[in-house]
């Protein structure tokens, strides 16, 4: 891994982490005039399409052939493109401002939720020192969660149920990752596609459902009323995002790229300063908890990884 393949990477990752850790803010903005399932439609209606453009061009006709995996598709697909994103911006909404801290701070939880579901689902169970990692992470998004008032949270609180809302929708988008092993054959550019087709389309049958049995209502303004929201969420927390994204992580490597997941908390709490919110000393030192056992897990791993490569130089220079 030259040098510039290393500068390249990094600002490719940064890139998509500082637009993801924008999406929040912005998102909070557009919930004032548009409802979160309306919102996430729209937005990634559009996204598909402009994404179903992209394949058509690279890849050709034949790239849009499901090959009888249609159904693991639209699972996988429901998991990011439905559950992540109805349940994500609908928690947040109902918390606020505080839940654009939260969302974006359970994002940089991702990394370790994957160890869980990886330990669940594969039976991959992680070293104790992970397991470690995980708990602080944890505690860290508790202190977020709860701003220190731990016994009214504990009880049921109001906030209860939107925090579990944003909690399934990250668990959503860690399965959606994971999922993504099962199409190693493919290009990201083709699973991230049709994926989101087959995911947007499962959103966009309930929120016409929920309209049917006035639970929602159609927007009653123009869509245009949020056309800059709706150009960033799509143009860059989505299109740009995901492409930097994938390319900054091919270059740097999973583990050196996972790193920058860090900047998306850190760049919501920038903007909110910049809004008016408040940061509490919950807020901050949770974060600083969440990405401290992502740090820590992360030197772990490469230590792992180097000890086991070591390993296996040694047992090939012994068997000659």
């Amino acid at each position: 891994m030259n040098k510039e393949h290393i500068m390249k990477g990094a600002l490719l990752c940064l890139i998509a982490s500082m637009a993801w850790g924008a999406m929040f803010p912005v998102a909070e903005s557009a919930f004032a005039h548009l409802d979160p399932f309306y919102f996430s439609v729209i937005r990634y209606s559009v996204v598909s399409l402009l994404l179903l453009v992209f394949l058509w061009i690279k890849e050709g006709r034949q790239a849009l052939r499901l090959e009888g995996r249609g159904v693991s598709l639209w699972f996988f697909g429901t998991m990011a493109f439905t559950i992540y994103n109805l349940l994500v911006f609908w928690g947040q909404n109902q918390l606020g401002t505080s839940g654009v801290i939260l969302a974006s701070v359970m994002e940089a939880l991702m990394p370790m939720l994957s160890v869980l579901v990886l330990w669940m689902y594969k039976g991959q169970k992680p070293q104790p020192f992970t397991i470690g990692c995980i708990a602080l992470a944890l505690v860290g998004c508790f202190l977020v969660i709860t701003k220190g008032d731990f016994r009214s949270f504990l009880l049921g609180g109001d906030s209860l149920l939107p925090v579990l809302l944003i909690l399934l929708g990250v668990l959503g988008w860690v399965i959606y990752t994971i999922g993504g092993n099962h199409f190693a054959s493919w290009s990201v550019l083709r699973y991230s596609t049709l994926s989101c087709v087959l995911g947007t389309g499962t959103s966009l049958v309930i929120v016409l459902l929920l309209t049917a049995l006035d639970v929602l209502h159609a927007p009653s303004q123009s869509v245009f009323s949020v056309g800059y929201e709706l150009g960033f969420m799509i143009g860059v927390a989505g299109i740009l995002a995901l492409l930097s994204w994938n390319a900054g992580v091919k270059l740097l490597t999973p583990i050196n790229g996972i790193l920058f997941i860090n900047f998306v908390p850190v760049t919501t709490f920038l903007i909110s300063v910049w809004q008016g919110y408040q940061i509490t000393m919950y807020d901050a030192g949770g974060t600083l908890l969440i990405i401290l056992a992502l740090i820590s897990n992360n030197l772990f791993q490469r230590k792992k990884l180097k000890l086991a490569v070591s390993g296996r130089a040694a047992s090939k220079e012994a068997s000659f």
